[in-house]
């Protein structure tokens, strides 16, 4: 995978040591860089929590974000790859 060309390099280390994906860390830390961090900390909080969705919205979600090898997995071990793509 490429380097991604960082805005906020500081936040980037912060969310990786916190366990958060590269890919993850890069778009959240480019984020605030661009919209400021209380931006992106007070966007979100509309989507309905994994818990209370279906397995075939899951593995629908995992596929919007490129995830692979989801469809045996059960929905509680499908939440953690989300969570932690």
């Amino acid at each position: 995978m490429p380097t991604p060309q960082l805005k906020d390099p500081k936040l980037y280390d912060r969310l990786r040591d916190e366990g958060a994906s590269e890919e993850k860390a890069a778009r959240i830390s480019n984020a605030a860089a661009k919209e400021g961090r209380s931006a992106v900390g007070r966007r979100g909080g509309e989507a309905e929590d994994y818990e209370d969705r279906t397995v075939p919205e899951l593995r629908e979600r995992a596929k919007e974000l490129g995830l692979t090898g989801v469809s045996r997995l059960r929905k509680g071990e499908l939440i953690e790859r989300l969570r932690n793509h």
